[in-house]
């Protein structure tokens, strides 16, 4: 193998993380003391929080203050860029403000019912702040995770394409799908094709399958960045609708469930110069012990971190 594989977690911050004390010892009680030991047992985390809400200039600075030099941040694109809803009141209260009044008096906008100018806006300040992760080298990539609405198709690859070129050109992107049409038969080689042409990272994932938000697990390296994410198997909470994300992504992975992942992550360890293995699995320890569980076996883990140990009940 020649990739560095890079295992960590989707969250450092997710509460019933914390709440179960599995992980963080009781002295570690701050966000800052928690970022600095997750660091010291993990190569890499991805941050969610930006999904959520836009992120700051100042929060990424200190996070590259928290961190060893070679640590990496992978960042979820924020949710209005991935055609989601989003809430009216995560956005910039100027931004609110210059909305329509019947836009303002939504609970959820689309990019859609941005105009252009407060596109160009909100794009800004986003590239803006990734800037002291990007300057410190310990930016990965931005996910952007799609929704299963937004469907194959000339539309979608010059939005895509759009994001890369115009929004964020100097940030490496990596494109989720959540519909199963980008990879059936008749479309897959299109669109592994359209991502490679484009060196765009493709997101492997494991997750329920048999519904149309499900996608196959499929392993291919389409760019120097190869990412696999672990969504977990609860069917059950899969597509359930008014659930937390801690409820849909419960799932503990058992050891010979990891290691079905194995021989696909060290074949785009063939084809990649990087490979980010993330645990989305946020519930409790559930993450941060499988992320443990899977550098064991793939031998990813390297040098014994120095510093505190996590707890791994």
């Amino acid at each position: 193998m020649t990739a560095a594989i890079l295992v960590g977690t989707c969250s450092w911050t997710d509460p019933t993380l914390i709440e179960s004390g599995a992980f963080y010892p009781p002295e570690v009680s701050t966000p800052a003391e928690r970022l600095r030991f997750y660091a010291q047992s993990f190569p890499i985390v991805e941050v969610d929080s930006t999904y959520y809400g836009l992120p700051s200039e100042r929060n990424a600075a200190l996070w590259v203050e928290r961190t060893p030099a070679d640590f990496t941040f992978d960042l979820k694109a924020y949710a209005l860029f991935t055609h989601h809803p989003t809430q009216v009141r995560s956005l910039p209260k100027d931004v609110r403000e210059a909305l329509d009044a019947k836009a303002r008096q939504k609970a959820n906008v689309y990019y859609r019912d941005l105009p252009p100018e407060l596109r160009d806006e909100m794009w800004q300040r986003f590239a803006s702040a990734l800037l002291p992760l990007d300057s410190a080298g310990k930016l990965g990539v931005v996910l952007f995770q799609f929704p299963p609405w937004f469907m194959p198709g000339a539309e979608s690859t010059d939005y895509i394409l759009e994001v890369k070129e115009e929004r964020l050109p100097q940030y490496t992107l990596a494109v989720e799908f959540r519909n199963n049409r980008w990879l059936s038969e008749a479309n897959q080689q299109r669109t592994l094709g359209f991502l490679t042409d484009h060196r765009l990272p493709f997101v492997c994932v494991d997750e329920p399958q048999g519904f149309r938000s499900s996608v196959p697990p499929l392993a291919e390296a389409t760019a120097p960045d190869a990412l696999v994410r672990f969504h977990g198997r609860n069917r059950e909470m899969w597509e359930r609708k008014g659930i937390s994300a801690s409820e849909r992504f419960r799932y503990l992975y058992s050891q010979d469930e990891l290691k079905e992942w194995v021989s696909p992550i060290e074949r785009l360890a063939q084809g990649a110069e990087r490979v980010h293995v993330l645990m989305n699995n946020c519930y409790q320890d559930h993450a941060v012990r499988n992320a443990r569980q899977m550098a064991e076996l793939l031998g990813a883990a390297g040098e014994p971190p120095s510093g505190p140990q996590p707890r791994l009940l």
